[in-house]
């Protein structure tokens, strides 16, 4: 069933927000640095235009995800408050009457660029996981510094689940940042305050 387009080619039924606030690590020990970190999931239920059906081009998914990708965006922008994201992630879940790749479809760099750009630029590529599911299953999703991979201290991973999603003709689509990496990190390596951002990796 074809159902009534809002968001230029897409159907999306519902936005999903989630906001995490960690002031202590779970020995109960005050961050470091006197800075609590904040996890944001913004997410949506979107209508998956090949559910049932196989086909070769997803250009009805892709096409338009440059301007969904500027929607995630507006919308982490804002519940940053102001503050800076410094590690990103993305993810999806696919309800079961549609492929593993539509979901992937949604998650390219047509889409994350303008994440990317949006959250003052990344060079690092943008962690991502997925897979089908059923309404309300949860989805861990990795998160990681937005400029240097061998920053340790942003590997991290924030857990969602959509009460009402996905159906099985739609696509939970996902993204994720921190403001931080995680509190109390002491496993060495490249430090935030270190990297160089120009080639992703340091």
């Amino acid at each position: 069933m074809s159902k009534g387009k809002n968001f230029n080619d897409y159907h999306i039924r519902k936005w999903y927000i989630q906001i995490d606030d960690t002031h202590a690590n779970e020995t109960g020990v005050l961050a470091d640095g006197g800075k609590s970190v904040r996890k944001i999931v913004v997410a949506a239920a979107i209508q998956n235009p090949y559910s049932g059906k196989f086909s070769t081009d997803l250009s009805k998914i892709i096409d338009g995800s440059s301007a969904l990708g500027t929607m995630f965006s507006e919308k982490l922008i804002k519940y940053l408050e102001g503050d800076t994201a410094e590690s990103y992630g993305k993810s999806c879940i696919v309800g079961n009457l549609g492929e593993y790749e539509h979901g992937n479809a949604f998650l390219t760099t047509v889409f994350a660029n303008p994440i990317r750009d949006a959250l003052g630029g990344g060079t690092a590529w943008v962690p991502s996981t997925g897979k089908r599911g059923s309404v309300g299953d949860s989805i861990d999703i990795p998160l990681a510094c937005k400029d240097a991979l061998y920053v340790r201290s942003h590997y991290d991973t924030i857990t969602a689940s959509f009460p009402d999603a996905p159906s099985p003709d739609e696509i939970v689509v996902i993204v994720a940042v921190s403001t931080r990496g995680r509190l109390h990190a002491r496993l060495g390596g490249l430090k935030f305050s270190e990297k160089v951002g120009k080639d992703g990796l340091r």
